[in-house]
């Protein structure tokens, strides 16, 4: 159902930037849209995982820097079935981790010093299952896109904005008063919600095959609490962007007590997340 959902949230997100152009300049605009959406993807399917590991100057660690982080990663990687990825080390505080990297054969997860002293073995096996699983369902690219995507549509708002605050837009241009409004407020918006409701589904699925990864979903349930926990009685991670927000086990720049639930969120709720791993847990015999 999620992957259903995920494939909808993306066609609806294609939908809403090829509409823009249309609204801006008609059938040309719109294709010139579809051109610069499958140019941007293009760039972000094979750039991202490179762009993202900078700008958090995570480290690359062997097994002789990090023996009980890359061990972990490599029985886990194993179980599911996947090439062992590449294991990066960001020195922060703030417990928290990603994956990253355009597919299984080319994939990065990376873990914050903060998530290796604040988690003991099974928990931290539950955090790189979980961000396995990532790899495993492709959704690094997926969210990638979906926030690049939803950039571009944010940007073209803002130049439409400045055009109707200028007068560089003429009343016969395309879609008129209201295709000008819909541009500038709506469509920024839907956008935004679109790509948030795609990293919540994506964030689910990787719940459940973390927990079947790493043998325990209680595993993963129990970090998600210790994190959560963090959250809510220290600052947010300060070198966190709002472009890769949607990337982390949990969302690194908002103090839990400050996150906007629901629509506006890049992840469910931990307490929604921790009581599915729960009935999984209960599923597979582990909890009673």
């Amino acid at each position: 159902m999620n992957i259903f959902k995920t494939f909808v949230l993306m066609a609806l997100l294609t939908g809403l930037m090829v509409a823009v152009g249309g609204l801006i300049g008609g059938h040309s605009f719109a294709m010139i849209m579809l051109l610069i959406g499958i140019v941007m993807n293009f760039f972000t399917y094979w750039f991202s995982d490179s762009i993202v590991l900078k700008s958090y100057d995570a480290r690359e660690v062997s097994d002789k820097d990090a023996p009980q982080l890359y061990g972990i990663i490599e029985k886990l990687a194993k179980n599911a079935d996947l090439p062992m990825p590449r294991v990066y080390v960001i020195n922060t505080e703030v417990p928290n981790a990603f994956a990253t990297g355009r597919n299984p054969d080319h994939a990065a997860v990376a873990v914050t010093t903060g998530l290796m002293k604040t988690l003991d073995y099974n928990e931290l096996s539950g955090v790189l299952g979980h961000e396995l699983a990532h790899v495993k369902h492709r959704d690094i690219l997926i969210g990638t896109i979906a926030a690049a995507m939803a950039g571009v549509i944010s940007m073209v708002a803002n130049i439409v904005q400045w055009g109707a605050i200028l007068g560089t837009r003429s009343e016969d241009d395309n879609g008129g008063l209201i295709g000008t409004l819909a541009t500038i407020i709506i469509a920024p918006i839907a956008a935004s919600l679109i790509q948030l409701a795609v990293s919540r589904s994506r964030e689910y699925d990787a719940d459940k095959t973390g927990g079947e990864i790493c043998g325990n979903p209680m595993y993963l349930a129990n970090a998600l609490d210790k994190i959560e926990l963090y959250a809510k009685n220290h600052a947010p991670m300060p070198q966190a962007g709002t472009a890769t927000a949607h990337m982390f086990i949990i969302n690194p720049l908002e103090n839990s007590k400050k996150v906007l639930k629901n629509l506006f969120s890049t992840h469910p709720s931990t307490d929604d997340r921790i009581a599915h791993l729960r009935e999984q847990a209960r599923e597979m015999h582990l909890l009673g």
